[in-house]
Parts: C-alpha cells; sequence; structure tokens
C-alpha cells in the first residue's frame, strides 16, 4: 500500500513539473527573442552591398542606448546617436560595423558593433501583366525567374504563360529574355531561368 502510495506521489509531482517546464522554455524563448541583435537576417552574404531603404540592426555590445534598428534614408545615410549621420549605402555590413567601430573610439572603451541586415528594400524586382499581384518584389541573393514568379501569387486566367519574358538594363541598351513557364516547370530548357538582377521587368503578357 505504502509502495503505491508513493508511485501516486511521483506521478502527481511529474505531472505538475512538466508545464512548469514548459513555461519556462516558452519565457527563456520570449527572452532570446526580445534580445538586440536576434533580428533574422535578410542576407548572410558577406558582399552584400547596402542600399537605400533597407533596414539594418545596429547592435553595439552592451549599449543599449546606441542598439537600434534604423533604415537607411535616400541620401544612403543611417542616423545614430554620438555620431550623428553615417553613410551606410555602398558598403557591406561588416565594412559598416568597422566604420561606426572607429567612430564610437572617441566615447567607448573598445567598442563591439555588429551589423545585421534585416530587410532589403533597395533590390527590386518588378513583375508586370497577367499575374494576379503585379508590383515590386525585393530581389533576395540568388532568386531566379521561377522563384519570383510565386511571388505574385499566380497567373491570371488570360496569362500566356509561354511567352514571359524578362527585361533587364545592360551597357545602356534595354535586354530582352525569353522564358516559357511551362517547359522550365516541365525540365526543359532550364537555362531560360536566369538569376535576376535588381530592376529586372519580368513581364507575363
Amino acid at each position: 500500500m505504502l509502495r503505491n502510495c508513493n508511485w501516486l506521489i511521483v506521478v502527481l509531482l511529474l505531472a505538475i513539473a512538466a508545464p512548469m517546464r514548459a513555461q519556462t522554455a516558452a519565457n527563456s524563448s520570449d527572452t532570446r527573442s526580445a534580445l538586440p541583435g536576434t533580428h533574422a537576417a535578410a542576407t548572410h552574404d558577406p558582399s552584400y552591398v547596402i542600399g537605400a531603404q533597407d533596414v539594418l540592426d545596429i547592435d553595439v555590445w552592451k549599449e543599449q542606448e546606441l542598439t537600434r534598428a534604423v533604415e537607411v534614408r535616400p541620401d544612403g545615410k543611417i542616423s545614430l546617436p554620438l555620431l550623428n549621420d553615417i553613410q551606410a549605402a555602398g558598403l557591406t555590413p561588416m565594412q559598416l560595423a568597422a566604420n561606426i567601430t572607429e567612430g564610437l573610439k572617441k566615447y567607448i572603451s573598445d567598442p563591439q558593433v555588429t551589423v545585421i541586415v534585416t530587410q532589403i528594400n533597395s533590390q527590386r524586382v518588378y513583375i508586370l501583366g497577367e499575374v494576379t499581384h503585379p508590383g515590386a518584389y525585393p530581389l533576395l541573393p540568388g532568386m531566379n525567374v521561377l522563384q519570383a514568379l510565386s511571388s505574385a501569387g499566380g497567373f491570371t486566367m488570360f496569362a500566356n504563360t509561354k511567352k514571359i519574358y524578362v527585361l533587364r538594363q545592360q551597357g545602356g541598351k534595354q535586354k530582352k529574355f525569353p522564358f516559357n513557364y511551362k517547359e522550365v516547370i516541365a525540365g526543359k530548357h532550364t537555362d531560360q531561368n536566369i538569376v535576376l538582377r535588381a530592376g529586372d521587368q519580368i513581364v507575363v503578357p
């Protein structure tokens, strides 16, 4: 009888402890997501060049007042406490972090700065014509025509998917790249599925 009581106590204790552990794990997860510098990066490409309207997560270790998310202005600059305006466009995240670090050395001992691109808004492609949601879309690293089209919500009933084409400004001239959707998804002539560049226009007639 005593043995059965002991087992009953153990089962009850485990039942009580389980939700407590789950709540502790949830709180830990919430805390981590609220910490500076935990924003998901939009790109991990170290060679990515920052542009206007990109959103950056500036993390200065142990300096909460300097840690913040900022959007690159149309003039290519960002504003930070102590440093005022800093050029960001045209630099990689590591180059910008190095410039901020150098500027903060006048005010902080051994500053440690991390720059993460959390939103890529400067690099865009344009999807026009017979798609559900035409418009401008962020150009992700390595994005091809098929991937871009999937962002536009599919084709309308009037779309001629065999006659899609990409317009690109190249060397001061406009170049046209044909794209036959039905061939590509069937695994034929996949070389039509080119990697896109900023400013490319995908036209679905």
